[in-house]
């Protein structure tokens, strides 16, 4: 999911839009690095899937046996999270937010989910703090986002080169954890019909220390 450095009710309206079709614009399976990611979160735990749009991720980490909270700025994406959670027989918390003014609170959550969402870097920056120090001691910040040189694949993200941060810029915005996975490279994204075909992506776990 995108976030643009847009005034926040142009920036609703936009994804409001996007997802007020009956199509799951990204598709309803979850995001496979969230998946591969799973050893790594602590079992049955509270986590939280920022910006999560309809909600793919938050309904398959609620199977997996997770107490999750989903938010995203657009009503129409919780409304369509709901929906699919009801689908598949799963309940999870919901909240229309902005992630830049969210409370993520002080040792909360035991995971915090952030797939394809992209902002600017000061904003960025903020949220993953706050991000870390909602964590409790051992959890983890699991991140997928497109690169640097999305803009050659064409086949999803924010065309706004400011948008793309590569890893040596996002690293450094978990210092005060160990970094147990980190990659910047191409893969195959298939995730309905907005992320779809080889794309230039970077991800990260990242584990609080206690």
């Amino acid at each position: 999911m995108t976030a643009a450095p847009d005034p926040p009710g142009k920036l609703q309206a936009f994804w409001n839009a996007r997802y007020a079709a009956d199509e799951y614009v990204y598709g309803t399976e979850p995001n496979d690095f969230v998946v591969r990611s799973l050893p790594a979160f602590p079992r049955n735990g509270d986590v939280l899937c920022i910006a999560d749009g309809e909600g793919r991720n938050s309904v398959w980490l609620a199977r997996q046996g997770f107490r999750v909270t989903a938010i995203d700025v657009a009503s129409e994406g919780i409304a369509k999270a709901r929906r699919l959670a009801e689908g598949a027989g799963v309940a999870f918390e919901t909240a229309v937010a902005d992630v830049t003014k969210f409370d993520f609170g002080a040792d909360r959550w035991d995971a915090i989910v952030s797939i394809f969402l992209h902002l600017p870097a000061k904003a960025r920056r903020d949220v993953h703090a706050r991000a870390v120090a909602g964590l409790r001691p051992g959890g983890v910040f699991v991140f997928e986002a497109y690169g640097p040189e999305q803009s050659r694949y064409g086949t999803g993200g924010p065309p706004e080169a400011e948008l793309r941060h590569s890893l040596d810029e996002i690293a450094p915005d978990f210092a005060g954890c160990a970094i147990e996975h980190a990659f910047e490279g191409v893969r195959t994204v298939v995730e309905g019909r907005l992320h779809h075909g080889e794309g230039y992506v970077v991800q990260l776990v990242a584990r609080k220390r206690a």
